[in-house]
């Protein structure tokens, strides 16, 4: 039996009809990510109305948890329901006159309603609140017993675990120890039959144990004369004529073998032991209790033979060091397996964690966005089952901050993840203050990390996180390939297109007509896959570093190349940076005098990047550019006639610019160039698209 769907409406952030909740969970771990206050605490607090925890601890309906619309009005009523599916034989019979069958399935619902009664809560009852069956709640009411079969257990956020684990009153470890089968086994104690050898006290129960310890410590010298002496000395001389005064010095428990037993385990704690030594230590920190104490949890889950073996965990990286956060989810995905002696238990988490994220299976995540909860199930997503397998081997931490942006710029190099954030910046879109994160797919995949947040059925709802892929044209100009070398070339005398990875203008049309055809289709086909949230923008022309160059930053680009070539030399104090900028100066003249057209020119530029690390390079260039702007010779409005279209357009696109419908921010259709993969060795010749 697992919980398979939670349905809520008027509750806290969520309102009713369409902007109430409707959230699928997995039979294994179910994983809620995204930005704060989307709704995940209001999720786990939901379930928790309606299954109960563990714990016993009193969960207060608060009047604000009743929704509030926009205009103003607080909702009467509040509706949650959760459905439990794959119910055993035993199970159903357990829960017979509960359970709902459509087309022969038998399910469980649980449907939790409060209406208030007054509209403050200072009074004694101001809110009714009912817990029946059946899908719309038209079956019997649940029962105690029931509902505590139902109940899960719960881990807050920020939790102290070694104080859940020390000892006390209904403490968690007793309740896990309690749950072991022949817990309470074993003989009971007669104190006219003393245990003459260790192996006849071992073979008595706990209570047992508990009784014999009692007996020894009554008969231990030292309490018995204490004993004499206040019964005599003191007591007597108090007594009254036939009401004499009589104590007894004892361990307190009392009462039947399963109450010894409760008393005895209660004072057990559970602790971390010295890996060197073996003893117990008090040095260790929260983050190694607190595996301790989700550990704990999952046996109980495990070892009990019924009920629901549900875990609420919010945050689970709470204390936890990166490393420590993925071992934890390996240990919960194989808690979630069946294995021999525990059975599987059902995990669902709240996380801020890109680490954690990274680790879970993508189908396994549910991405809260906007008071929406949207599945990453395959059935749901644009992504194919390639796709899944992809993902799960390139998802890594930095990428999995997708996950809980307000905004997206998915890049395909270091170049551009180091130079839009300054760019940004200097635009006035910071991308901090924005809540954008820069997402750099390394040269491959940016249209499978794209449709991620692309809905199959886009009628159920769409994810409103803008996203702006950003995309070498990868067409250079006809001057490129003998400026720049190129393997083969030899004035206008080319290898076959089939021998070579790079693209040139001529490659898509002879004449003006057929080369503004081949170059939409060329472009139509990079965006292809765009809609919902998602927009691609194209280079304008061929690269990120030649359109910089093209559209008014040639001087910058070029000084930043020279530059990232000769980073040794700075870095051996053999040059200082400003004797390399002269240099450069000589170098950018004469590429200025050289070449008659800016296609060319900007060609020559470009050539320095056959050496010169991009992303090195664009350090440098933020270094230019910010010094333009101290120096007060640039400023936003100039910088942005400086920079290429599609850069600024994806930057106010991810930022909140949703007037921004179009694919394409180009308005050089004709004039566009193809080129290099920023992510290959040679960055002019290895293209590979």
């Amino acid at each position: 039996m697992y919980l398979s769907a939670l349905k809520i409406k008027n509750f806290r952030q969520f309102g009713h009809d369409n902007h109430a909740l409707n959230i699928q969970f997995n039979e294994g771990v179910t994983a809620l990510v995204g930005e704060n206050d989307a709704g995940k605490t209001a999720v786990i607090d939901a379930i928790r109305y309606v299954l109960q925890t563990r714990d016993a601890e009193y969960l207060r309906l608060q009047i604000e948890d009743f929704h509030i619309a926009s205009d103003g009005t607080q909702a009467e009523t509040i509706t949650l329901r959760c459905t439990l599916e794959g119910l055993s034989v035993a199970e159903l019979g357990a829960f017979a006159e509960y359970v709902t069958y459509t087309g022969g399935v038998g399910r469980l619902y649980v449907h939790w309603s409060a209406r208030r009664v007054v509209a403050s809560a200072s009074t004694r009852k101001w809110v009714d609140i009912s817990v029946r069956s059946g899908e719309n709640g038209e079956g019997p009411a649940l029962d105690v017993g029931v509902r505590q079969l139902l109940a899960t257990a719960y881990l807050k956020p920020l939790r102290d675990a070694e104080r859940e684990m020390s000892p006390g009153r209904n403490s968690r470890l007793s309740q896990v120890l309690s749950s072991f089968p022949n817990i309470d086994a074993g003989n009971s104690f007669d104190s006219a039959a003393l245990p003459v050898h260790l192996s006849d006290a071992e073979a008595l129960s706990i209570a047992g144990m508990g009784d014999l310890l009692r007996h020894l410590v009554n008969r231990h010298g030292a309490i018995v004369s204490a004993q004499k002496e206040i019964n005599e000395t003191y007591l007597r001389p108090l007594s009254l004529a036939g009401q004499p005064l009589t104590s007894s010095i004892g361990f307190g428990e009392a009462g039947t073998d399963p109450t010894k037993l409760k008393q005895i385990l209660e004072r057990l704690e559970l602790g971390l032991l010295d890996y060197a030594t073996g003893k117990a230590r008090g040095i260790y920190g929260l983050g190694s209790n607190n595996v301790l104490f989700m550990a704990c949890e999952l046996l109980l889950l495990g070892k009990e033979p019924d009920g629901l073996p549900l875990l609420l965990i919010e945050e689970p990286e709470a204390h936890l060091h990166p490393q420590r956060q993925l071992q934890l989810m390996e240990f919960l995905e194989a808690a979630a397996r069946p294995s021999a002696g525990l059975r599987p238990v059902q995990v669902i988490l709240t996380t801020h964690s890109p680490n954690l994220s990274s680790k879970i299976p993508l189908q396994n995540l549910v991405l809260m966005q906007r008071q929406q909860a949207f599945s990453l199930a395959q059935s749901l997503t644009c992504l194919a089952p390639d796709d899944y397998r992809f993902l799960s081997r390139f998802l890594d931490v930095t990428k999995a901050g997708l996950f809980f942006a307000k905004g997206l710029l998915v890049v395909e190099g270091d170049a551009e993840a180091i130079l839009l954030p300054s760019l940004a910046r200097r635009l006035g879109k910071d991308l901090t203050k924005h809540g954008v994160s820069i997402i750099n797919v390394g040269g491959v995949g940016l249209r499978r990390y794209s449709k991620i947040l692309q809905r199959k059925d886009p009628s159920k709802g769409e994810i409103t996180v803008p996203t702006a892929c950003i995309t070498d044209m990868d067409v250079m100009p006809d001057c490129a390939p003998e400026i720049t070398s190129l393997k083969g070339v030899k004035g206008s005398v080319w290898p076959d297109k089939s021998d070579r990875r790079w693209r040139a203008m001529k490659d898509f049309g002879s004449t003006p007509a057929d080369l503004e055809k081949g170059l939409k289709e060329h472009r139509d086909k990079k965006t292809e896959s765009d809609g919902q949230c998602v927009r691609t923008f194209v280079a304008d022309h061929w690269t990120l570093e030649y359109d910089l160059a093209f559209q008014g930053l040639s001087k910058e680009v070029h000084h930043a190349g020279y530059l990232a070539i000769n980073e040794e030399k700075i870095d051996e104090n053999k040059e200082t940076k400003d004797s390399l900028l002269k240099k450069a100066d000589t170098a950018f003249t004469k590429i200025q005098s050289t070449h008659t057209t800016e296609e060319a020119r900007c060609s020559a530029i470009y050539k320095l990047f056959k050496r010169a690390s991009k992303a090195i390079a664009a350090q440098h260039l933020i270094d230019l550019i910010d010094q333009r702007f101290e120096a007060r010779t640039l400023d936003a409005i100039t910088l942005r006639g400086l920079l290429p279209t599609y850069v600024v357009h994806a930057i106010e696109y991810a930022t909140g610019g949703s007037a921004l419908a179009t694919t394409s921010s180009s308005a050089h259709i004709v004039t566009v160039p193809i080129a290099p993969n920023s992510g290959s060795a040679d960055p002019v010749e290895e293209v590979a698209k």
